[in-house]
């Protein structure tokens, strides 16, 4: 029996991998949106508590970033997903259920991708506020600014004007970590090309269009970024 093609693989024909692996790309994607949203709610809560925080508070936020940052990003995909099974097979036990209960594969990727992003936007929203002028905040003050009006129209615009270059590399992380969470179950673009390597037998051929794929996200998501940094800080002076 003949092998198929690159392009006869990449199709969308009866015997094209082209639909599986556009959906497993989807998939990926969504993923890390999710997990990078997340991570930024968080580590704008984190940033806070390191700067305005109580010493509680800011001991709780280093302790976060101490340790999200130095354990591998898979050890914490297994924790929270077989972490949940620990509490939500028990309970639904109680209810009649029977096996293995955990978190939805996307959930559970999602979350944990989201606490391991969120330290390292903590230390690009903290980084980003020092870099933001006392006068300017000063001024605002002066000028009878409520905080939430300060925080809305000074603050905010200017801390994502000087994180946005921090934030590109968090979603390059966000963007590599999505290749882990197959652990799960969910079918991303890694999963998806060893299913197909596993049926065709023609593992170089595709993890070759997982590396592509993994690329053109990349660089289409690159772009965005370079552009929203080029619109923030127009008239700003370049060291």
């Amino acid at each position: 029996m003949n092998q198929p093609g690159f392009f006869e693989i990449i199709g969308f024909g009866a015997n094209g991998w082209g639909p599986a692996l556009l959906a497993a790309t989807g998939m990926t994607i969504a993923v890390a949106i999710c997990g990078f949203a997340l991570g930024a709610i968080i580590g704008a809560l984190g940033a806070w508590a390191k700067l305005s925080g109580g010493p509680v508070t800011r001991r709780l936020a280093d302790g976060y970033t101490t340790v999200l940052r130095g354990i591998p990003d898979l050890l914490v995909i297994y924790l929270f997903y077989f972490g949940s099974s620990a509490v939500l097979t028990p309970l639904g036990r109680l209810f009649g259920a029977t096996g293995f209960i955990s978190l939805p594969g996307f959930l559970a990727g999602a979350l944990a991708i989201g606490f391991v992003s969120g330290a390292y936007h903590t230390e690009a929203f903290r980084g980003a506020y020092r870099a933001v002028s006392r006068g300017e905040i000063e001024a605002a003050i002066a000028c009878g600014m409520s905080p939430f009006l300060r925080l809305r129209r000074i603050i905010a615009p200017l801390v994502l004007r000087y994180a946005l270059p921090g934030l590109g590399n968090v979603w390059q992380l966000v963007l590599k970590e999505t290749a882990l969470i197959s652990v799960t179950g969910l079918v991303e673009i890694l999963r998806q090309a060893q299913i197909g390597a596993g049926s065709t037998r023609q593992p170089f051929t595709f993890f070759f269009i997982a590396a592509i794929l993994y690329l053109v996200i990349s660089s289409v998501s690159g772009w965005g970024l370079r552009a929203a940094e080029t619109r923030f800080t127009r008239g700003l002076r370049r060291a």
